[in-house]
């Protein structure tokens, strides 16, 4: 959510739970403008909330240039104070995926412990641990939902002739049934399934629009629940692959945002759900 409409933003996903106290919303109108300034970001928006066993991690995301690719995230306990998380790689991603478990702690120090099994003597085997701080955890967590569940309204977006993804500044949002069909939402992240269409299914595409997957894609496919609420001017995309994302959309307008409150944990039980 664009820190500049928060408190407008905020109302439209309220009906989800999600909201925060007076305190908490005029700390991050003030502090997201200083770390906008200061790490001198184009954009920098109200990215959630990840609640934890101690304490609940707040998360910002600056954009730069290309929003596609140039994305900083930060994460505060106070909504005042910021610390930059780092830059996700892939071993990083493993070792999340090995060691990290359960719920988040609330304490960035914390250490994750897997002992892995390694060597061919069955009788002496070697155990090797690994470690993984949960402020890693958070970073990938954080760059997993933003891979797989992350959603735009088609046309929110553009690619510019240099090929800079940037905010789309003649968009005049999407009308009711655009909006009730789930091909004109996109995955806001790097296209996987978009290079696996064929030349027919890509000759009624607009590239510098349609340069993003499409969520009517996903699989396992019902991961997605839309609604329109607010009189039937708002629509309302949530994912049931990680329970508290929420994008906004109020139709025909250039208003959205999507928005992140959870736990942190993937829905693995999804498939035998649908």
């Amino acid at each position: 959510m664009d820190s500049q409409s928060l408190h407008y933003s905020l109302e439209h996903v309220g009906s989800s739970g999600y909201n925060l106290n007076i305190e908490q919303r005029a700390a991050l109108q003030s502090s997201l403008l200083i770390l906008k300034k200061n790490y001198k970001f184009h954009r920098i928006l109200f990215w959630g909330k990840i609640l934890c066993l101690k304490e609940d991690y707040f998360i910002a995301q600056g954009r730069g240039e290309d929003e596609l690719q140039d994305k900083r995230n930060l994460y505060s306990f106070n909504c005042v104070e910021w610390l930059l998380l780092p830059p996700v790689t892939e071993d990083m991603i493993k070792q999340v995926s090995q060691a990290a478990k359960g719920r988040f702690r609330g304490d960035p120090s914390y250490l994750y412990e897997h002992l892995e099994v390694s060597g061919k003597s069955e009788e002496f085997p070697k155990r090797s641990p690994t470690k993984v701080s949960e402020e890693c955890r958070l970073a990938v967590t954080i760059h997993q939902i933003d891979e797989e569940v992350s959603v735009i309204p088609r046309g929110a977006f553009i690619k510019d002739l240099q090929g800079l993804v940037q905010v789309n500044p003649s968009f005049g949002g999407l009308s009711r049934s655009e909006a009730a069909r789930l091909s004109n939402f996109l995955h806001f992240s790097k296209p996987k399934q978009l290079k696996e269409k064929s030349i027919l299914e890509m000759a009624d595409l607009n590239p510098r629009i349609d340069f993003l997957d499409v969520v009517s894609d996903d699989i396992p496919k019902g991961s997605w629940s839309l609604q329109f609420e607010g009189a039937g001017q708002v629509c309302v995309l949530r994912s049931l692959l990680w329970p508290g994302l929420t994008l906004y959309h109020v139709l025909k307008t250039p208003q959205h945002g999507y928005i992140y409150i959870g736990n942190g944990n993937r829905n693995l039980d999804l498939p035998f759900m649908l």
